[in-house]
């Protein structure tokens, strides 16, 4: 027996790692704080025995052995605790330890810490001695087993793991206690029972501590998160901006969120992070904002830091999102809010005039001081004083009107230099020069300024009158006046006319016309248009004032036309008429012309030429050139790897997190290179890469990115939930439809077509190379390999540069004769696909032998229809079988296929009939063996790849075939065979010894 109590051990025992954690994939010490978590994870405890001091009350079974002993005994701080112990090396039976039930509160994931000894089965020389006990458990709502519910095998119960020591106890050694940590997720009931299960081991059970992992509570990123629970997926947690922080603004602002990872701790940094908001800077951390100091601002929210005041202006107030300017001093309304202020400029200076005749010269210089600021412009203001008088006086001033003209311009001027016409003579004018910037227009006060006084001598001409309608059509108006009388002999040089619409939305705005002499034809104006009419005449003295306006009016449609207009109209539309005839007919031509010469060239240029096509990238002269062009390198940094999943030929196959700056963290696939590899094989591996990112479809597995400036070289592809399809089906046997099938084969198919558009052979297609997602879609995997044919081999077999022999079974014939890999050699080895889904993950011809596969191909044999498969879906897999290449069907064609039967699912019922037919013996595997060609039960259920089943059979009393030969759907249920798939199976081959032995059987 076991001493119960034995708990000397090494104290200080680190214990194994959780299953799952992450693992270091063979990566270097540089990427080891890419695995660590922002902070440890807090524990909730369920169940701890070690902490009870009366009696467990667990259930032992059978209940009348009492195998399992509870005793007490004293741990390595003597605290007295409670303890099972069990000892039946002679005996194989199974003993079963049941706990009571368990809640689990919210927690979907559990962790289950046993300490345990166990005895060396070495030194108790016994035959049924095992070193190992298995853990189970039971999901229920509530408190409900009883000594036989339920029942006492696996399923219902399901089983965590076989759990072996690490230490064994010997005789005259050191005693050591052994600790294990398993995980149970994927939990749903509101609680659970843990089973213990011994089958001939000598042990003492210790201690049993259940607990689960949560997120404690944490401030990051400006950001508070609360206490959070894990689910069996990854958690988003919600938290809320600390204060005085807000989230930044967006179409798309969120409130923060964070990733609680199933393990209990905090995964990379929040999303849509908070910052602080303005006139807050980060504090010594980023948990906090604190206040911008007095004298110091900040304008927008984020993780900038507080500014001192831009000149001329100050704050006392702490936390300023901006400076308010000092007296005297302002901003313009386009001005930043950290913009410095500034004033309004000096007055220009040294204005200076230049009167020649009516026409006056302005010119000044820059004022002394710009107020700090560079948009510096001018404006001339004009005011008229009227007529001198003979005693020196002059009328009221007032503003000059619209008839004085202004050279550049009269506001915005950028130039210091400004010519004025259009004055009146013997008038005496004032001319203002104002400096203006940015802030002019907010200042308080008027805009410095410079004056000076101009008084005209010479005579203008007086204001025309007599202005008059002489004619008027649709669209014109002719126009006529009197021509002024002028003094000291002078002479109208020229008229000016300006006339505009009297009402609309174009009054006031005028066209000017000039002419020698009256009358003038004002054209191209509006039909049935009321128009205003001022006209003014220049002399040597320069422009007189317009005359008063005058109203005039064009006429309606179809007033005064001619019969010569009318004529002329229709003519004119003839014309019109003819010319787009011939128009149209010479494009008419000219597209029929283009598209028979389309036509012509129809077989010559296809679809397929305007494609992306396919670039092997061995014909770079340096490869690397290709991983740059078709691969995106991505920072180690954006990398956290989480656990290893696989082995590929080149490294291990790893799970992690990418998580790109601006973009959604998500799960990524890592293979990584192994360490000491040469040039060749780095070439090689990254070759996977360049062909992999040269695609872009739904079915086709996504490239990643690739990691070549850190060790190790890693490539990453978007995570498949579900792995590889041949493993999948088989984990899944019977648990789908059809229609879900043919789904997936067509979502193969259509990836398929796209690599076959695009030129590429694939040459390895198989389901072990097909990956799932969690929503059953299928991309197609795996294109690193490059193969030659075996030389002066019996066994004939593709070889992988690498060395690693691949199977032929799926590879056309004359791929495997004369090399020739073809988009037709794809559509073989697509149709074997189809019979390992159908067949859930069979092996294609079974157990035999290379040889014999090529002897049977070559010989016309072919693979049966796998159980229930339906007659239109193996006829579609003979087709793909076709010796002759050129009619096998091109994946286009398969692609349409499939549409077909999923469009009309009642093809899909119909099966193959059930009576014998021409077989050859060595594919004679579509039936499951009958029972009378094995010898146990245990032997039965091996062949029919059911041997999970075996312990539950044996328990439940089927120990002979005569009695299973008896077996009912009933009896499978009390089994514990609850898959659909599975009774199927078994009830078939137990059909087949009642009806009638298997008849080899082939399909052509």
């Amino acid at each position: 027996m076991v001493p119960a109590g034995v708990m000397e051990g090494r104290r200080g025992q680190r214990p194994p790692a959780a299953p799952g954690r992450a693992s270091l994939c063979g990566l270097s010490l540089l990427l080891v704080p890419l695995l660590l978590s922002c902070c440890r994870a807090e524990e909730e405890v369920l169940m701890n025995t070690k902490l009870e001091t009366s009696d467990l009350r667990w259930t032992n079974h059978p209940a009348a052995d009492q195998e399992w002993e509870e005793v007490s005994g004293f741990d390595d701080e003597s605290n007295s605790v409670r303890t099972f112990q069990i000892c039946t090396p002679d005996s194989p039976s199974s003993y079963w330890l049941r706990t009571r039930w368990i809640p689990r509160r919210a927690a979907t994931t559990l962790y289950v810490e046993i300490r345990f000894t166990m005895t060396e089965c070495s030194s108790m020389n016994q035959r049924h001695c095992k070193e190992t006990f298995n853990l189970y458990y039971y999901q229920a709502d509530s408190d409900e087993a009883t000594p036989t519910h339920p029942a006492w095998m696996e399923n219902p119960y399901t089983k965590v793991a076989a759990i072996a020591a690490d230490h064994l106890l010997r005789r005259e050694s050191e005693r050591r206690y052994n600790t294990k940590l398993l995980r149970v997720e994927a939990l749903q009931g509101a609680g659970l029972y843990l089973a213990f299960q011994s089958q001939g081991n000598c042990m003492a059970l210790l201690s049993v501590r259940v607990f689960y992992r949560k997120c404690p509570p944490l401030r990051r990123a400006f950001a508070a998160f609360p206490e959070t629970i894990p689910h069996s997926l990854v958690e988003q947690a919600q938290g809320v901006c600390v204060e005085n922080a807000v989230t930044p603004p967006g179409e798309h602002s969120q409130p923060p969120s964070m990733l609680c990872g199933e393990d209990g701790q905090w995964v990379g940094q929040p999303t849509s992070s908070c910052a602080c908001r303005p006139g807050y800077e980060a504090g010594d951390t980023d948990v906090r904002c604190r206040a911008c100091p007095a004298g110091h601002f900040k304008v927008e929210s984020g993780h900038g830091v507080c500014a001192s005041c831009p000149a001329n202006s100050n704050t006392r107030i702490p936390g300023s999102s901006y400076c308010p300017c000092l007296p005297g001093y302002d901003r313009a309304d386009s001005d930043p809010q950290n913009a410095a202020c500034t004033r309004p400029p000096s007055a220009p200076r040294l204005l200076v005039s230049q009167l020649n005749d009516t026409v006056v010269t302005l010119e000044w210089s820059e004022p002394l001081d710009r107020g700090g600021r560079g948009d510096l412009t001018y404006r001339v203001l004009c005011s008229s004083c009227g007529a001198s008088s003979a005693k020196g006086l002059v009328g009221s001033c007032s503003p000059c009107d619209d008839s004085v003209l202004y050279r550049p311009a009269q506001v915005g001027l950028t130039q210091r230099r400004v010519v004025i016409w259009g004055l009146r003579p013997q008038t005496k004018y004032t001319f203002t020069i104002q400096s203006l910037n940015g802030v002019s227009a907010v200042s308080q006060s008027e805009p410095a300024s410079v004056r000076v006084n101009v008084t005209t001598s010479r005579d203008v001409p007086p204001p025309v009158s007599g202005l008059r309608r002489v004619a008027a059509s649709e669209n014109s108006l002719t126009v006529a006046w009197s021509v002024p009388v002028l003094q000291n002999q002078q002479q109208v040089l020229d008229y000016q006319l300006r006339y505009s619409l009297k009402d609309g939305e174009e009054a006031g705005q005028w066209q000017y016309v000039s002419s020698k002499s009256s009358p003038v034809v004002l054209t191209e104006l509006q039909r049935a248009a009321r128009y205003q009419v001022q006209v003014r005449a220049r002399s040597q003295a320069g422009y007189g004032s317009f005359s008063a306006a005058s109203g005039f009016s064009t006429l309606p449609d179809g007033a005064g036309h001619s019969q010569l207009a009318v004529t002329a109209a229709l003519v004119s539309v003839g014309i019109l008429l003819l010319v787009a005839t011939v128009i149209v007919g010479v494009i008419c031509y000219r597209r029929k012309r283009r598209r028979s010469e389309a036509n012509d060239k129809a077989g010559h240029y296809q679809m397929g030429q305007t494609m992306k096509v396919y670039i092997d990238p061995f014909t770079y002269e340096d490869p690397n050139e290709a991983v740059r062009e078709f691969a995106k390198e991505i920072d180690a940094s954006f990398v956290k790897i989480e656990e290893v999943i696989g082995a590929g030929e080149f490294g291990e196959v790893c799970r992690g997190r990418l998580r790109i700056p601006g973009r959604k963290e998500n799960y990524v696939a890592i293979k990584t290179l192994k360490g000491g590899y040469t040039d060749k094989q780095r070439r090689d591996f990254l070759s996977e890469a360049s062909i992999m990112g040269q695609f872009q479809h739904p079915n086709i597995i996504h490239l990643e990115g690739v990691i070549t400036t850190s060790c190790p070289v890693m490539i990453l592809t978007e995570f498949m939930e579900n792995g590889a399809l041949d493993s999948f089906l088989r984990m899944n046997d019977g648990q789908f439809t059809t229609i879900q099938l043919v789904g997936m084969l067509r979502g193969i198919a259509a990836g398929m077509k796209y690599l076959s558009d695009m030129s590429f052979v694939h040459r390895d297609l198989a389901a072990r190379n097909i990956l799932v997602n969690s929503n059953l879609v299928c991309k197609v995997s795996d294109f690193g390999l490059s193969r030659f044919l075996t030389e002066n081999s019996s066994d004939p077999t593709y070889t992988s540069s690498l060395g690693g022999k691949i199977p032929i079974r799926w590879t056309a014939p004359e791929a495997i004769a004369y090399r020739k890999f073809t988009s037709a050699s794809d559509t073989w080895s697509y149709g074997i696909v189809m019979w390992e889904v159908m067949s859930y993950g069979e092996r294609p011809y079974w157990d035999m032998s290379n040889q014999d596969v090529i002897n049977a191909i070559e010989q016309d044999y072919r693979l049966p229809p796998p159980p229930d498969c339906p007659a239109s879906l193996h006829a579609l897999m003979l087709d793909c079988w076709q010796k002759e290449r050129a009619n096998r069907p091109r994946f286009c064609d398969v692609v349409a296929a499939l549409d077909r039967l999923i469009r009309n699912p009642a093809s899909l019922k119909v099966t193959h009939p059930e009576a014998p037919s021409p077989s050859h013996p060595l594919l004679d595997q579509r039936v499951p063996p009958p029972l009378s060609a094995c010898g146990s039960v245990s032997e039965w259920l091996r062949a029919i790849k059911m041997e999970r089943y075996e312990q539950s059979f044996l328990q439940a009393g089927f120990t002979s075939l005569d009695i299973v030969s008896q077996i009912n759907t009933e009896d499978l249920l009390r089994v514990g065979v609850t898959l659909a798939g599975h009774q199927k199976k078994i009830l078939s081959s137990i059909q087949t010894l009642r009806i009638h032995k298997a008849t080899p059987t082939l399909l052509y």
